[in-house]
């Protein structure tokens, strides 16, 4: 199982020198990924926030081996032609070591969607996102896309240059455990990053879901953010062990998203992955 961080650029950390530090350090202690929030606002008392994809780029050129991604991007409130751009320019500078995240995002009170006018009905959301995919996916492989849906169209375009990999850039999507709707789609792709999982045990009701709706369990990611670390209950050596047992790929963890303090959060990835 690998370990990533999962922070946003929030008021401490909204700061593109100290996110690209906290990335240097990250790969000096042996973490193995880091995943940044995409908002563009938050409830108080949040109040400074930067572009996650301007902070990836900076972060992806001051380190080498570590994976790093937005995690997760609301494709519906980005132009999926826009967002291709920007993956593979970053998939490019990171020599192949972005993973895109993508979700339908939420709009809590006080949240980022209503109040510029984006789809809230949460079934609009999910398939506004399954046509976004299709753009992107098809946009960052270098093919020619034409497709006509109910929110978005692509005509008679191709991109170049295409991703680093010739595979592609992997795509998680976002799941709420235990709906079963972002888990169909999370199996049409690579990998899934589900939120609201408490035990392990749950992990083998997961992947029958994903199994059943497709998707191929030998060569996917099943991404589990685990709690913000109140009291420090994820650093037990046997907790940690007993999710890599149950089949998680990944674990991804970090203080925040409230009073982010850039010491703090400076000494927690020093400290470096769980060890077990």
């Amino acid at each position: 199982m690998k370990h990533g961080l999962f922070l946003p650029a929030f008021d401490g950390l909204a700061d593109v020198e100290r996110m690209a530090t906290l990335a240097e350090l990250a790969e000096e202690a042996g973490w193995d990924g880091f995943f940044v929030w995409d908002h563009l606002r938050y409830s108080p008392p949040v109040r400074d926030i930067l572009d996650p994809y301007v902070c990836l780029s900076v972060m992806a050129a001051r380190t080498s081996r570590i994976t790093l991604g937005p995690m997760v991007t609301p494709l519906i409130r980005r132009r999926p032609q826009v967002v291709a751009r920007q993956a593979v320019t970053i998939d490019r500078l990171s020599k192949g070591r972005l993973v895109m995240g993508f979700g339908i995002g939420d709009d809590y009170p006080g949240g980022e969607l209503a109040c510029f006018g984006e789809l809230t009905n949460a079934a609009e959301r999910g398939r506004a996102l399954n046509e976004g995919l299709t753009i992107f996916k098809g946009l960052v492989s270098g093919e020619e896309v034409n497709f006509t849906g109910e929110f978005l169209r692509a005509q008679e375009v191709a991109f170049h240059p295409t991703a680093y990999r010739t595979s592609g850039i992997p795509v998680w999507t976002a799941c709420r455990w235990p709906h079963s709707a972002p888990l169909r789609r999370a199996a049409q792709h690579e990998g899934v990053m589900v939120i609201h999982l408490t035990e392990p045990e749950q992990v083998a009701e997961l992947k029958t879901k994903l199994r059943g709706a497709g998707a191929d369990l030998d060569n996917f990611d099943i991404v589990h953010w685990g709690q913000r670390d109140e009291k420090m209950l994820y650093r037990e050596d046997e907790r940690y062990a007993q999710w890599a047992q149950a089949g998680v790929t990944w674990f991804l963890t970090g203080p925040g998203p409230y009073n982010l303090v850039y010491d703090e959060v400076h000494e927690y990835v020093a400290a470096g992955p769980p060890r077990y």
